[in-house]
């Protein structure tokens, strides 16, 4: 395994931030870590790379305890924190020259920056001052420090927050590239993210973990999943009988002729059915099935 984590406990003062979690992820795996605000993301990538201890527990990278040797295993990590720290006032080739003196890199330095500066799309840029990139160009030296010892195991923590959409999608693009090559762990807000990048989900809550799976299989086993069905006629319907249908959840008039049909089944035969007994015309009827958004409400309210 690359991480593992096992029966984690953190606090700060009196505040419990992480109550025994455990979880594991093997090499090459691409995975998100979803949480809301205060519910442990942080805390618990801060115990995997070192920069804190937690209470109790044990973390391993790469089969190597992070407490008894934290300078071996901070050699087969790559980390970006959610707050890039980097030196404005720095160029950006000195800086990462900068850092791969850090690591000791010695004559592979120039080469390694170099392959760096290349794999992360700042050919353009490396003769510019850090403070005068934009967000995303200061996202990408992030990335770029962080792959400087050549690390497997790459720990990014909120990677995209304040980027532009079109340096989100340079920045996804990049990080699914990385990750055919190292394992990843992610924590981020935007469910896109998840489904655009990762090919494993762990969700944690107020310091517990409540799923850890593929996102389509969290979707489909949660408890309330449900189907919506949105469904326009030609004119208004009796709620009362959209509602008395077999397997309906609720409805929820969205238009003068339209409503939003929650149901535990695929009922769009039986509106069909109830369509024509009524002297309806069915305009519009599409379904979705419940989101991985609908499914992280529901599992970190």
């Amino acid at each position: 395994m690359s991480i593992t984590v096992r029966n984690l406990y953190k606090s700060y003062g009196k505040q419990q931030v992480l109550n025994d979690i455990s979880f594991s992820i093997s090499g090459g795996e691409i995975v998100g870590f979803l949480g809301n605000n205060g519910a442990g993301k942080s805390t618990t990538m801060k115990i995997i790379t070192g920069y804190i201890e937690a209470d109790k527990g044990k973390v391993e990278v790469c089969d190597i305890d992070v407490k008894k040797h934290p300078l071996e295993s901070h050699r087969k990590i790559g980390y970006l924190p959610e707050h890039n720290p980097i030196y404005p006032e720095m160029y950006v080739k000195e800086y990462l020259r900068f850092v791969a003196g850090i690591y000791k890199l010695g004559k592979e330095a120039n080469a390694r920056v170099d392959e760096m500066i290349e794999k992360t799309g700042l050919t353009q840029e490396y003769k510019k001052k850090i403070g005068t990139l934009s967000k995303g160009y200061r996202q990408r030296v992030g990335l770029a420090q962080a792959l400087i010892p050549n690390p497997e195991v790459l720990i990014l923590d909120e990677p995209t927050t304040g980027l532009d959409p079109n340096q989100i999608i340079e920045v996804r693009n990049l990080i699914k590239e990385v990750g055919k090559e190292k394992t990843v762990m992610l924590s981020t807000h935007i469910m896109q993210e998840v489904s655009a990048i990762c090919e494993r989900v762990i969700i944690i809550n107020k310091g517990h973990i409540v799923a850890d799976d593929k996102e389509s299989s969290i979707v489909s086993i949660s408890q309330d999943a449900v189907l919506s069905l949105f469904v326009e006629f030609t004119k208004p319907q009796d709620l009362n009988i959209l509602k008395a249908m077999d397997k309906v959840v609720s409805v929820t008039q969205e238009g003068e002729s339209s409503y939003a049909i929650n149901s535990s089944e695929d009922i769009r035969e039986q509106v069909f059915r109830m369509a024509v007994a009524s002297g309806q015309v069915i305009l519009t009827m599409k379904q979705q099935e419940r989101s991985m958004e609908d499914v992280f409400r529901s599992l970190t309210k």
